[in-house]
């Protein structure tokens, strides 16, 4: 169990049986009247936020995540990826809603954590930045660099990402995948 005067960003908690992660949280103690917290909660496996209101010293049972690092092998159909254990080698297949908005950086090979609560996959966290190849992307025109402006470009994912305009095809990129940001050429 943990208490509300121990919550800390990032944590997550369960509540009636949802698993909530805490997005940010006050301590108030108000002149007149007991101490409470206040929290904005997102729900992990709908990503509904809530914004709710504890009295401090309230209990709460913090929810135990396993985070596996696993590989992505390869997609198989329109909505399933599989996905291989790095320490036991054993395979599970996710599908597109369990990925999220990471799909779209998704390359094979490529190692990222899967988090579990229990036999349940309730998410993906992927690398803060990950390498990737430009695909396609108009060409910089002459004259055009004076105020550092930016042009779309596809990466081989199927990502895209604002680029300046001396980026050209065939050039790899850092990609900060929180964002969706240009970071830099590799």
């Amino acid at each position: 169990m943990i208490s509300t005067n121990e919550f800390k960003t990032g944590m997550t908690i369960e509540i009636d049986g949802n698993l909530w992660n805490i997005v940010d949280f006050l301590h108030v103690k108000p002149g007149k009247g007991s101490a409470f917290v206040k929290t904005k909660l997102k729900n992990v496996e709908t990503g509904a936020v809530l914004e709710k209101t504890f009295r401090a010293g309230e209990k709460f049972p913090r929810a135990i995540l396993d985070r596996r690092e696993m590989q992505y092998l390869y997609m198989s159909g329109d909505n399933e990826y599989s996905f291989m254990d790095n320490e036991s080698y054993e395979q599970i297949t996710l599908t597109k809603e369990q990925i999220g908005d990471g799909i779209k950086y998704l390359k094979e090979n490529m190692n990222l954590n899967v988090l579990k609560h229990g036999d349940k996959v309730i998410g993906v966290d992927l690398p803060n930045v990950v390498e990737l190849e430009v695909v396609d992307t108009p060409p910089g025109e002459k004259g055009n660099t004076a105020q550092g402006g930016t042009k779309p470009a596809t990466l081989e994912t199927g990502a895209i990402v604002q680029v300046p305009f001396f980026v050209n095809n065939g050039d790899k990129l850092r990609v900060d995948t929180r964002t969706n940001t240009y970071l830099e050429r590799a």
